[in-house]
């Protein structure tokens, strides 16, 4: 109970670290898009340049801009060597979380000469840190200072965007603004950079004139041998401690190892029968990790995605209950009982877990509900359309025309079926699939409402078609429809791309029997008496049949419709 509490409050401290990370870096991000805009002003001249870090500096060298900044950068700095300390497998992560830590832990090393030419070399040596005199170090002083200073620029940048992407990635609205982002985030450093460097052969030019560069200098209080003396000293004291920084990190890793392999770990069990044995403090996901096992984690493990989750089958009381973040989540995404976060969840002892998303699952699976990934049985009403003798029909019809053909036929049933409060779940060949009831808790009775008022409007639409269409055709199109209730299984199933919510069972082949059966009496409509009852549908002007069921031992009472437009409203 004790241990359970003790990861209990990890956890929780977790949590905390990743918003105080994230804060912390959309404070640095916005920092690096102002510096960005001030560069690229450059390709107007160098005194807009001057002009723009006016600005710049009014906003940030404010005192509490200034401590927010430098309060996030060491933040952040201090976030990424503890997560360099804490992350297990180092080596085993996605390939993008491996390239943003690489990147991130690269940039310190090339930053700290920058912030100490600048705004510590303002204030220890007293100098005015202009936009002539970067450009005059970097371009002119130091022949390697704008290749560094090029690299530090594209090596934030990237870090930044990988960080922002993988945060707004889950969000619903970030497909559709991915084109409008990524070109800001291309355009924007390219921009500066081509700012940096106008600005950098304009500095070069007027530093050929010895009189403008002694005279700049003493403008600028250009610092001595003295004050590049201090300046360089403090820098290089920077970079060894960041670099002992690093260099514990790995030191606590190694004795995190050691200490580990004395303690009684716990053991992950997969359904394969594959089997990790773990450390204490090791999440579910990082025991995939370690074993080798590919595991869905869109967020890389932040608990924000969900698709990482797995199912307890075995040992639930190994683990502590869900932080409040993972709780959030769950709720979220209407999980049902036993199924964790893997990201979030640390055995105390041995448990038996089945990931519940494939490994290559999207972003777009992260907004999937619980419930439908994992599997449910509930009542479902099943519609299947289908066109008759549609093969024959478009023999003589170039591709174009059977395409659009198609098209309008597909668009008239797709809006009778959502417009009725239905899910599309496929298109197979020229006919349709349609679910009603398929949401948890759904009501059958008014999924067999819902069901009825489609084929109705599938019926009235393809009257209207055919009228539209009248001088094409040779002959109207003709439908036939099979629907039914009953109980089936309802989940995302699948691979990659093709994963959708879907429904499977007797139910299911049932409704597309009756589809047959519409088309063997040329009715429009075979619709099954259990739907009749439970929509409370006033049927009896249409006939009753009892009709034999492949796989079914008796007969069932059919209503056999042959205009779907005549259904009553």
């Amino acid at each position: 109970m004790a241990a359970a509490e003790a990861t209990k409050k990890a956890i929780d401290g977790a949590a905390l670290v990743r918003r105080i990370r994230l804060g912390s870096g959309l404070v640095l991000a916005f920092f690096v898009i102002t510096h960005f805009l001030n560069h690229s002003l450059g390709l107007i001249s160098l005194e807009a340049m001057e002009q723009g870090r006016l600005y710049f500096m009014a906003f940030w060298r404010a005192k509490t801009a200034m401590y927010v900044l430098y309060g996030a950068l060491l933040t952040h700095l201090a976030l990424g060597l503890w997560s360099l300390y804490k992350r297990r497998p180092i080596l085993r992560v996605p390939p993008w979380e491996l390239a943003q830590m690489a990147l991130g832990l690269s940039i310190p090393p090339i930053l700290v000469g920058h912030v100490f030419d600048t705004h510590f070399g303002f204030t220890l040596a007293g100098v005015d840190d202009t936009y002539a005199y970067v450009l005059l170090l970097l371009w002119v002083e130091r022949p390697y200072g704008a290749v560094l200073q090029i690299a530090l620029l594209l090596t934030a940048w990237l870090h930044a965007c990988i960080g922002l992407h993988y945060w707004l990635r889950i969000r619903p609205w970030y497909p559709r603004a991915v084109p409008a982002l990524y070109t800001i985030a291309l355009l924007l450093p390219v921009l500066a950079l081509l700012g940096f460097v106008q600005g950098g052969l304009q500095v070069i030019a007027l530093a050929e004139t010895p009189m403008w560069l002694e005279s700049y200098k003493q403008t600028i209080d250009y610092p001595d041998a003295a004050g590049w003396a201090r300046i360089r000293n403090a820098a290089e004291t920077g970079q060894q401690l960041f670099l002992g920084g690093i260099a514990l990190a790995l030191l606590g890793r190694g004795a995190r190892r050691l200490a580990g392999l004395r303690r009684k770990g716990a053991s992950v069990r997969y359904p394969d029968g594959g089997v990790c044995h773990i450390a204490p403090g090791t999440t579910i996901l990082e025991a995939s990790r370690i074993a080798g096992r590919p595991h869905a984690s869109v967020c890389g493990g932040r608990g924000r995605c969900s698709t990482c989750r797995v199912r307890i089958d075995a040992g639930e009381e190994c683990l502590p209950p869900p932080a409040p973040e993972e709780a959030r989540v769950l709720r979220r995404i209407a999980a049902p009982p036993k199924v964790r976060l893997a990201c979030q969840a640390k055995p105390a002892g041995d448990v038996q877990v089945t990931p519940l998303l494939p490994a290559a699952a999207s972003a777009r699976d992260a907004l999937r509900a619980g419930r439908e990934s994992g599997g449910r049985e509930q009542q479902v009403a099943i519609l299947f359309a289908d066109l008759r003798g549609y093969t024959k029909l478009s023999e003589d019809r170039l591709p174009f025309d059977t395409v659009f053909l198609l098209n309008r036929y597909f668009a008239e049933t797709g809006q009778a079926i959502t417009g009725a409060g239905g899910r599309i779940d496929k298109f197979i060949g020229d006919g349709v699939m349609a679910l009603f009831g398929a949401e948890d808790g759904a009501d059958p009775a008014l999924a067999c409402r819902q069901a009825l008022a489609a084929a109705r409007a599938i019926g009235e639409g393809l009257d209207r078609l055919n009228h539209a269409l009248s001088h094409e055709l040779k002959e109207p199109l003709r439908l036939a429809m099979g629907l039914h209730v009953g109980p089936a299984i309802v989940g995302v199933m699948g691979y990659g791309p093709a994963m959708a919510l879907t429904a499977i069972g007797d139910a299911v082949n049932t409704a597309s029997r009756l589809e047959s059966i519409a088309k063997e009496r040329d009715a429009q409509l075979a619709v099954s008496q259990a739907v009749v009852a439970l929509a409370g549908a006033k049927l009896d002007a249409h006939p009753l049949e009892d009709v034999a069921i492949r796989g079914k031992r008796e007969p069932m009472p059919v209503r056999l419709v042959a205009r779907a437009a005549d259904l009553p409203g």
